[in-house]
């Protein structure tokens, strides 16, 4: 598979740019990575480089983006915190990627049985990783189901995927909120912003 030049990655769709990485992500989980030399991509991205996207994920070692969607050097930006959520270095990250390096999509993407949501969950405190859980407090919050606080751990794996998917889409909805360059990017149909969900258990990203 051939690296991305500006005429390939111009000539997508921020629909097209989304399809890529699920046919990516279709790949990876039959075992079949594209046909790529590393090395000859390096030699080919050294003058400049051409991503058709942009994702935001979190640091856990099993979710790489660039093996779940089996993409190559100069293909993606990634972007990686635990807990994926946004501030604003991540927002100006996500406007210089598309704004002015020309990025159609940008992904949020969560991950089953994330350790920073299980950890917002149990109000974990611990040096400055408090104040980085708090961040992840209010998708917590806004999960109403189980009322029992109680049930309301990280013993219960069904809270944790809910508030990990709630997360996802707060920061989703943030992204257009919290930044005029990316929300009128979106209303221009010029980028497309999405969330999607990778299950460390079977290889799969679930869009939404």
């Amino acid at each position: 598979m051939r690296t991305h030049t500006r005429e390939t990655r111009e000539s997508l769709s921020p629909k097209d740019a989304l399809q890529i990485l699920k046919d990516g992500n279709d790949r990876f989980r039959q075992n079949l990575k594209a046909n790529r030399n590393l090395l000859e991509q390096v030699n080919e991205t050294r003058e400049g480089q051409w991503p058709f996207a942009v994702v935001l994920s979190c640091i856990d070692s099993r979710t790489s983006a660039e093996l779940i969607f089996d993409q190559g050097l100069g293909d993606i930006f990634s972007v990686r915190i635990a807990g994926n959520f946004l501030n604003d270095d991540i927002l100006g990250s996500m406007e210089f990627s598309c704004a002015v390096a020309g990025a159609k999509l940008i992904v949020v993407l969560g991950h089953s049985q994330c350790g920073a949501i299980k950890g917002a969950c149990d109000k974990v405190e611990l040096g400055l990783l408090t104040g980085m859980l708090e961040k992840i407090h209010p998708a917590v919050d806004a999960v109403s189901e189980p009322a029992d606080p109680k049930e309301r751990s990280s013993a219960n794996g069904a809270f944790v995927e809910s508030v990990a998917r709630e997360n996802v889409r707060r920061a989703v909805d943030g992204i257009a909120k919290q930044s005029d360059v990316l929300r009128e990017m979106e209303e221009a149909g010029t980028i497309l912003i999405v969330g999607g969900m990778y299950n460390i258990s079977n290889g799969t990203v679930d869009f939404f």
